[in-house]
């Protein structure tokens, strides 16, 4: 079993007249999974315009977190609740780095990847050094090294990268941005 964060994604069409029912119940499995430990995030991500199918992310700190999750009672009470809601069910996983980029042959390019960690590593490891290195200042290289990425490494794992995706994310993958809606739109779906 995998020991670094993993991510599942999840697509679901919305089934015809139930786009409001839907919304309703990914909502309600996001709110579910944050009850389960090694609950990392998730997020719904709507559908363009032109397209039906929501995406929807959870991420767990490692392979049995998700495992635990995926076979709750809680979360197949759920599954069937919400059946009828939708249409051609699919399910992906990713592990590691790959997971805060998307699905494969959805990545961007490795160097817009590179970017958006280094723009995430940055400024934290700046303040980091501003804010600790003076009372660090007197180790030697490698322990004040040690120190260092002991410190950062789960802080950017966790938090600071998937942020910088997050807010990236319209660059890393060159669509505009479409927040979740609210109320259904004038379209009849």
């Amino acid at each position: 079993m995998s020991t670094s964060p993993v991510t599942l994604m999840v697509a679901r069409r919305v089934a015809d007249g139930r786009y409001q029912d839907l919304i309703a119940w990914l909502r309600e499995g996001e709110q579910l999974a944050t009850d389960f430990p090694g609950y990392l995030g998730s997020g719904v991500l709507a559908p363009p315009p032109d397209d039906d199918e929501f995406q929807i992310i959870f991420r767990f700190a490692d392979e049995h977190t998700l495992h635990t999750w995926e076979h709750s009672a809680s979360r197949t009470a759920w599954l069937a609740r919400g059946s009828d809601l939708f249409a051609h069910p699919s399910e992906h996983r990713v592990s590691g780095i790959d997971g805060w980029f998307g699905a494969a042959g959805q990545r961007p390019p490795r160097w817009k990847q590179a970017v958006a960690i280094w723009l995430a590593f940055f400024p934290v490891s700046l303040l980091f050094n501003f804010v600790l290195g003076p009372l660090l200042s007197d180790l030697s290289l490698l322990p004040r090294v040690f120190v260092s990425t002991l410190a950062l490494t789960p802080l950017m794992v966790y938090l600071f990268i998937p942020l910088s995706t997050r807010l990236l994310a319209n660059w890393l993958n060159n669509t505009p941005a479409r927040p979740l809606p609210a109320a259904p739109s004038t379209q009849n779906r």
